[in-house]
């Protein structure tokens, strides 16, 4: 995952045939940008949805920032942190956010900000995801080293690691005891048992390059992976063979599942989100949704159907730089909505 500092489910007949309403494309969704919300200047990365507390979280630099989906308050610094990557929402008013800075989850009350506990991890802990199966949350690290840091909220403690290999990327855990990770620099998903602590599989995903966002539409047991070479691949998560292989945008770093409109959302950094239908015989980008330019992570809210995206204004590099660098004051969360 990279920091933003920078630019760079089928109904069967009674003749087991698919139906008609499953093999037709779903209408393309009356989507666009509605509202932005300003924050504080600095660097970003994913944000995530606390639906229980009607809360939406950024790893925002240094500090959680946190926006209220009902009111509209924003919290610029809920709690502390160092090179935020990601903020896990989790049941109890807790949640655990992971910080790349110093190689730690922070486990934190949602309501005050309170720290609960700096838990150790791995090199770099990046995405993470919770799993409901074993109560665990799991964090992967974003060096090639490839572990997975197993941490009990309930004890604030990591009961152990999972090896993997590789640089981790985006995962999601399928409620049942498996989750699926993007490994980043070897083009392919890693299947994990969490109970087994252990890979069972590895599906390779045929010209994708680093493969980033990860999302999972349960119900049909479709993956689709986004890849940096504007191409993501929509995967069977049983055996890992290939349903899709579908032209995106650049720089895409999320993916979204909408399990109200079964859709698949692929936010790309080159300023839009593609809309995947999940409800034909074959998976298909549908409709492309304006967005702006480094709009790269986003989070769903399941309530409203509303997608919020980060992003900022960039500057041109100076001479002899490569780096783009963000422009003070343009830092803002784009929300995506019917009109």
């Amino acid at each position: 995952m990279r920091l933003f500092q920078t630019l760079n489910g089928l109904l069967l007949t009674c003749c087991l045939l698919p139906s008609a309403a499953a093999l037709a494309a779903a209408a393309p969704p009356k989507l666009s940008v509605v509202a932005t919300i300003p924050g504080p200047d600095g660097g970003w990365d994913t944000a995530s949805v606390d639906a229980v507390a009607r809360r939406l979280y950024v790893a925002h630099g240094d500090a959680v920032m946190a926006v209220d989906l009902d009111s509209g308050k924003v919290t610029p610094a809920l709690v502390a942190g160092k090179r935020l990557h990601a903020v896990v929402p989790l049941a109890d008013g807790r949640a655990l956010s992971t910080n790349g800075g110093d190689n730690t989850a922070t486990l934190f009350e949602t309501a005050t900000g309170k720290v609960i506990a700096a838990i150790p991890t791995g090199l770099n802990p990046d995405v993470a995801v919770f799993d409901p199966s074993s109560g665990l949350v799991l964090v992967m690290d974003g060096r090639a080293d490839g572990e997975i840091t197993l941490i009990d909220p309930k004890t604030a403690s990591s009961p152990g690691k999972i090896a993997v290999g590789g640089k981790l990327e985006f995962a999601v855990a399928d409620g049942h005891g498996t989750a699926y990770v993007n490994v980043e620099d070897k083009g392919e998903i890693a299947v994990v048992d969490i109970a087994g602590r252990k890979v069972t599989a590895r599906y390779k995903l045929p010209d994708c390059d680093e493969p980033s966002g990860l999302a999972l539409n349960p119900a049909g047991g479709l993956l689709v992976a986004a890849c940096q070479n504007k191409k993501a691949l929509a995967v069977q998560a049983k055996d890992g063979t290939v349903a899709a292989t579908l032209t995106i945008g650049e720089r895409p770093d999320g993916a979204i599942f909408d399990t109200k409109r079964n859709l698949f959302f692929i936010p790309c950094g080159e300023g839009n989100i593609a809309v995947i239908d999940a409800s034909s015989a074959t998976p298909a980008v549908i409709a492309t949704i304006p967005t702006a330019n480094g709009a790269r992570t986003a989070a769903l809210d399941p309530k409203t159907g509303k997608i919020y995206l980060p992003t900022a204004d960039f500057a041109a590099p100076a001479e002899g730089e490569k780096k783009y660098t963000v422009v003070p004051g343009t830092f803002r969360i784009l929300v995506v909505g019917e009109k």
